[in-house]
């Protein structure tokens, strides 16, 4: 039962992987916003993204950075957990 959840959890958090990696690469393409995909993309991740961008905007020197470090810290997140996950017995 044990290894069930565990197989359900290492999906979950996989299948979040790709939907980060699918965003980023969605947001390279400008005619993609709006559509229902990135709308959908945006709907699943944004609730992964948001507590590290709350987090990160309060530094200055963060803030200011061109790019969007907390899509970074997400996904970094994601690998951890990932990790712990395949490492439980």
């Amino acid at each position: 039962m044990i290894l069930l959840i565990r197989s359900i959890a290492v999906s979950v958090v996989r299948l979040l992987e790709f939907l980060l990696l699918a965003r980023a690469v969605l947001s390279w393409f400008p005619q993609s916003h709006g559509s229902k995909l990135s709308e959908f993309l945006y709907m699943v991740t944004e609730p992964l993204i948001m507590p590290f961008r709350n987090l990160l905007n309060r530094f200055d020197a963060i803030r200011m950075m061109p790019i969007d470090i907390s899509f970074l810290c997400a996904f970094f997140a994601l690998e951890i957990i990932l990790g712990i996950l395949l490492r439980a017995v």
